[in-house]
């Protein structure tokens, strides 16, 4: 899975790209959560929550819906309707927010979070799906939020996938590690190459043939006996 021919050259994991640090921006199929506060936040810090409630009276739950980021960028948020928010980062788009519910409410104070920006990890670990809850994850905590390179694992063969970009990156030693531990962007598709071992894939790949081999033989056996 993942091979490349032999001449394939990697793309080159540059100090740029090893220290490269920025928020994430919203894109095209992104869910959002959107939280949106009056009195610019006071009820996020509120210190006496018992004493601005008043007795006998229970805060109410709300729901917490997702919103989708459309294939022309554009979120259809509850009051404000439609907003175009794609290419921005997080902290841009709640400036933009403030703004709209501020035309309705008493000084906002807005938060948004991403839902689904997540990396896929394929090979030697099993597929599995990384959510990315932090920005700017590298990609050792990764491979640890999946429990990890077992021994069946090529450390020193890992490839990154990054659009039309392939990274081929070597944890196997301590300098290999620090010149390959990359921040993941989201998308990212992490391939670690597993040990081939053909003779017990070939007796996992034939075990039902050689255990109804055997069955049929001790039968055989057994009749011959009996006579």
């Amino acid at each position: 899975m993942l091979r490349t021919p032999e001449d394939f050259k990697s793309a080159q994991v540059t100090r740029e790209i090893l220290q490269a640090e920025r928020n994430y921006v919203i894109q095209k199929n992104d869910y959002l959560k959107l939280e949106v506060f009056t009195n610019k936040g006071e009820r996020i810090i509120d210190p006496n929550p018992e004493v601005s409630r008043p007795n006998g009276t229970t805060e109410i739950v709300r729901p917490q819906p997702m919103y989708l980021v459309d294939l022309n960028g554009i979120i259809k948020f509850p009051v404000v309707g439609e907003v175009k928010l794609e290419g921005l980062t997080l902290r841009q788009a709640e400036a933009i927010l403030q703004a709209e519910y501020n035309k309705y409410f008493e000084d906002c104070f807005t938060l948004l979070s991403f839902q689904n920006k997540r990396v896929i990890i394929l090979g030697a670990v099993g597929g599995q799906v990384i959510p990315l809850n932090n920005q700017n994850i590298p990609l050792a905590e990764v491979l640890a939020l999946s429990k990890g390179l077992a021994n069946d694992a090529k450390a020193h063969n890992i490839r990154l996938v990054r659009g039309d970009q392939v990274f081929l990156i070597d944890f196997s030693t301590v300098a290999g590690f620090q010149a390959g531990n990359m921040i993941v962007s989201p998308g990212d598709i992490i391939y670690v190459e597993p040990v081939r071992r053909p003779l017990a894939e070939g007796l996992r790949d034939y075990g039902t043939l050689l255990s109804l081999f055997i069955s049929t033989l001790s039968l055989i056996l057994v009749i011959r006996g009996l006579k």
